[in-house]
């Protein structure tokens, strides 16, 4: 099917991508523009900012809770944005919709970002408060039973790190993991995947974009070849925890993910893999308002209660 109209509109109003150096103060700004008030955002139970106390230093949390039950279980949540943009409130509508429609509740993480901080800081982050999650469990109303952790994009990228690295550990508490068009090889080179040609212009995320977005996190030490860093090129994934995998139909990233959803699966990993279709990148974050899209929340609360 053809992209959807309303994102083919929306970006026909977008002007030229500006030339040089991209700039993460004005860019972080640009976004953070766009954060609807307090009172406009879908109402919770109840929405908390915390400060979780890791081995990785204090990393600012945002628990939200969709009810009034004493206990619910807990989805960890990092944000996308290239390991560089994105926030606690650019990623508040999306974890206010996850907790409502799964049921459960959502610790969104407020990672160090390149290049301010330089790898592994912002991966360390996100598994510093998994583990912490589990650890103050009683504290966060957590009811022992599932402990997920979920991301968009790069977000998702961390999310399948920290399940590897965790199980690499010995750290068995996470029950799924949930990628939203995961961004799991940081190699870009443009032959890898058809779809980085197929979607390489026209549909937002463009590939000739990947290299300069997500070089201030290679700059800062992460090397593409590492599985933390490109979770696709790890080896062994037998005994990861179960996956959701739903990439967009018009993503150049697109192949990636779901190329790692089918290795899952030939590892014997639990795994649905899911295509959106008529959606690009980012479409959970900027177009979850469209009903199709809004699914995607659905499909994740099936996924969690039948795995």
């Amino acid at each position: 099917m053809p992209l959807h109209p309303e994102i083919a509109k929306f970006l026909a109003t977008l002007p030229p991508a500006p030339e040089g150096p991209l700039d993460p103060a004005a860019l972080r700004a640009a976004e953070e523009a766009h954060v609807p008030a307090v009172a406009d955002r879908l109402p919770l139970h109840a929405v908390r900012d915390l400060t979780a106390h890791t081995t990785s230093g204090d990393v600012p949390v945002r628990l939200y809770t969709p009810t009034a039950a004493d206990r619910h279980g807990l989805l960890v949540y990092f944000h996308g944005g290239a390991f560089f943009l994105g926030s606690l409130d650019t990623h508040d509508h999306l974890a206010r919709s996850l907790a409502k429609e799964t049921g459960l509740k959502v610790v969104s993480v407020g990672y160090r970002r390149a290049p301010e901080a330089a790898f592994p800081a912002g991966l360390d982050d996100c598994l510093a408060v998994t583990r912490w999650a589990a650890e103050h469990g009683a504290d966060l109303g957590w009811d022992g039973t599932t402990l997920g952790v979920a991301g968009d994009s790069s977000g998702a990228g961390f999310a399948a790190a920290v399940a590897a690295r965790a199980h690499d550990e010995g750290f068995d508490r996470i029950t799924h993991q949930i990628l939203y068009y995961p961004s799991l090889d940081l190699d870009f080179d443009e032959d890898r995947y058809p779809s980085l040609r197929e979607n390489a212009v026209g549909y937002g995320l463009e590939t000739a974009g990947l290299k300069p977005f997500n070089a201030f996190y290679l700059d800062s030490g992460a090397d593409p070849a590492d599985p933390l860093v490109s979770p696709i090129k790890r080896e062994d994934v037998n005994g990861l925890p179960p996956a959701l995998v739903v990439t967009a139909e018009f993503d150049p990233m697109r192949d990636e993910g779901e190329l790692y959803g089918r290795r899952l699966q030939d590892a014997g990993v639990p795994t649905t893999v899911s295509r959106c279709q008529g959606a690009g990148h980012g479409f959970v974050q900027h177009f979850s308002w469209i009903p199709e899209f809004h699914q995607v929340f659905a499909e994740t609360r099936d996924f969690l209660n039948w795995h």
